[in-house]
């Protein structure tokens, strides 16, 4: 089973995402993409995020018409029983425990998408090294930031564990594991200008799907607190 864990805030959801997750599906040929909202992510301000139930049915309500995506709450509920922020490690680990107890030897291989500018910062991620032994990641170009190549990236030491290989234009280290840098359609969406045009009453026709749009304007999300509809 090859799967692409797309984590995030989507906050809210809007066409740039689907449009990269259905992309990075087709041409690496995943059977699925597993959306994965933060519950709480360790760079942001807990006050800044939307909450996460609101969260996860947007996300729902945009993948419900393909039948490659999928939604996990299994962040949610990690930070549910722990009360901390979750790791990308650990909800890696914890899939591949759940796969394992439940299809045996059959193998889950995983995959993360990540943006050029996530990647370019892997250095700051919990047990990166450790991450990078278990997954592979799919790196994406975002706006505005630039593409660097590994030697740039990792410390010295770790960056020689991997080396070139053409046949995925990419690299690949001992355990398996690749980093392949994707061409992917440059849709400059901003969840945050997002959320900024909906506060001042601006239209955000066609940068989201209308079911998300509907979804907004039923939640009275991103409006200011002292236009919201009375409950």
């Amino acid at each position: 089973m090859k799967i692409a864990l797309f984590g995030g805030t989507f906050d809210p959801v809007h066409y740039g995402h689907l449009r990269l997750a259905e992309e990075v599906r087709e041409a690496l040929g995943f059977s699925t993409v597993l959306f994965m909202p933060s519950a709480t992510p360790p760079h942001k301000a807990r006050e800044e995020v939307t909450p996460v139930g609101v969260r996860l049915e947007m996300l729902s309500a945009a993948v419900e018409s393909n039948p490659h995506f999928e939604v996990s709450d299994i962040e949610v509920v990690r930070q549910g029983k722990e009360g901390a922020y979750s790791y990308t490690v650990d909800t890696v680990k914890e899939l591949m425990g759940a796969h394992s107890k439940r299809d045996g030897a059959q193998g889950l291989e995983i995959s993360l998408i990540v943006g050029a500018d996530s990647f370019n910062e892997i250095t700051t991620w919990c047990d990166y090294d450790t991450l990078l032994e278990l997954v592979s990641f799919v790196v994406v170009a975002r706006p505005g930031y630039a593409v660097k190549k590994i030697a740039e990236v990792l410390p010295v030491e770790l960056a020689r564990k991997f080396w070139y290989d053409s046949s995925i234009e990419g690299y690949r280290n001992e355990a398996g594991r690749t980093v392949t840098y994707l061409g992917n359609t440059l849709l400059d969406i901003s969840s945050t200008r997002i959320r900024e045009l909906i506060s001042v009453g601006a239209s955000v026709e066609y940068l989201l799907q209308p079911e998300v749009l509907k979804f907004i304007e039923a939640e009275g999300l991103y409006i200011p607190v002292a236009d919201a509809p009375a409950q």
